[in-house]
């Protein structure tokens, strides 16, 4: 009999999966990630670290299998918070929730669950697993969950063959109404119980409080850009080669506080992402106004007046060499080679069309259609035929 290590966060999704496993004739052994218990920054009785573990624990008595919880809050105060906190000062926007998933579940956690005797690790992802005999040998497949609206291959984007090897996801295959279905048949307290929204398993953070922690609030200005600025109004050179196209398409505007006015005062350029919109608090614009960059040594924040600015697009991105990762490793692209693909730089967001293009020094997707608002230190994934092929940090 194969044992396999369910997740359990106390939610219905990762229920259904521990429940669906049993069913199908697994031993299943229901472990609760510890990972954060700093009540200081969580919102107070808004799903408390100790809620989720009870719920957990009740439906693992109701499935009648083992359950235990396990600390790993110094672990991911390592591996993720530290990270966070140094991203966030240099101006970037990291994504806890793809680093929870490579670092925590699937390294830390899966550690745990091996030293456990499991065979596998489940989580509560919607998501699939594929198989291909590839050269005589497996090659393991990340695709799409079958619910289109609920998707998240996208967070498990840096995983590896070695972590797919040993991963499954029961609920991939099912829509989240039918997820809920099966809990209210199984009788599991969780079939009604609400999404969990914030940090991955650290419950309901305010960001900027938890930043605050570390990062000191410094008052800066808040400039704003018009539209017509010159640099998006100057003519296209001539390019030598498509790597000197790629590079300047890809290179971001860049903004000295003369290029705009002054509206407004700020808590700290690195409290602001790209794309933000709330907690400007400037009035008295047409439109609403939305952070276009920041500049974190300046602690300056650049925006422009609606969300058509130009300020926010770009069609070209670049990844460096050391934050390229393929989990698809048999179709790693060699120096001068391409490949056109679908791809998304955030969660949620439809797949558009793009193609990559491998350089001496990295990799550059190229979108057909401008992006919105990206980010540095944000993934960018690309697919296709439904399969999560690789994904990178992008710079």
């Amino acid at each position: 009999m194969k044992r396999v290590v369910v997740g359990l966060s106390g939610g219905v999704d990762s229920s259904v999966t521990a429940h669906i496993l049993k069913e199908q004739g697994f031993e299943v052994i229901g472990l609760f990630m510890k990972n954060w218990h700093d009540d200081s920054v969580t919102i107070s009785n808004e799903c408390p670290w100790l809620e989720d573990s009870n719920d957990a624990m009740i439906v693992a008595d109701k499935l009648g299998i083992p359950f235990q919880v396990v600390d790993l809050s110094e672990q991911y105060k390592d591996r993720i918070v530290d990270y966070m906190f140094a991203e966030y000062e240099k101006g970037r926007t990291p994504n806890p929730d793809v680093l929870c998933n490579r670092e925590i579940k699937f390294d830390v956690f899966m550690d745990i669950a091996l030293k456990l005797g499991a065979d596998y690790v489940a989580t509560g992802h919607y998501c699939r697993k594929g198989e291909e005999i590839i050269d005589g040998k497996p090659v393991y497949k990340l695709l799409a969950g079958k619910d289109v609206n609920k998707d998240q291959s996208y967070f498990l984007c840096q995983l590896s063959q070695q972590q797919l090897t040993k991963a499954l996801f029961p609920i991939g295959e099912l829509t989240k109404p039918e997820v809920r279905e099966i809990a209210k048949k199984a009788d599991l307290i969780t079939a009604e119980k609400k999404d969990s929204q914030g940090l991955c398993f650290i419950g309901k953070v305010r960001l900027p409080e938890f930043l605050q922690q570390k990062l000191q609030p410094k008052e800066g200005v808040i400039v704003n850009i018009p539209s017509n600025f010159s640099d998006y109004t100057k003519s296209v050179p001539k390019f030598e080669n498509k790597q000197a196209e790629l590079e300047y398409f890809s290179t971001k505007y860049t903004y000295q506080k003369e290029d705009g006015k002054t509206v407004g005062k700020h808590q700290g350029a690195h409290y602001f992402t790209k794309g933000q919109r709330k907690g400007l608090n400037v009035g008295g614009t047409k439109e609403a106004l939305y952070v276009i960059e920041t500049d974190v040594v300046e602690n300056v924040i650049y925006t422009g007046e609606g969300k058509q600015h130009k300020g926010l697009y770009r069609n070209v991105l670049f990844v460096t060499n050391e934050e390229i990762h393929w989990i698809r490793e048999d179709l790693t692209l060699k120096v001068g080679e391409t490949m056109d693909v679908e791809a998304r730089i955030r969660y949620r967001q439809i797949l558009e069309k793009a193609t990559l293009y491998k350089v001496e020094n990295g990799l550059y997707v190229e979108f057909q259609n401008k992006q919105s608002a990206i980010q540095e230190g944000q993934f960018v994934a690309w697919y296709k035929n439904e399969e999560l092929l690789g994904s990178g940090v992008i710079s």
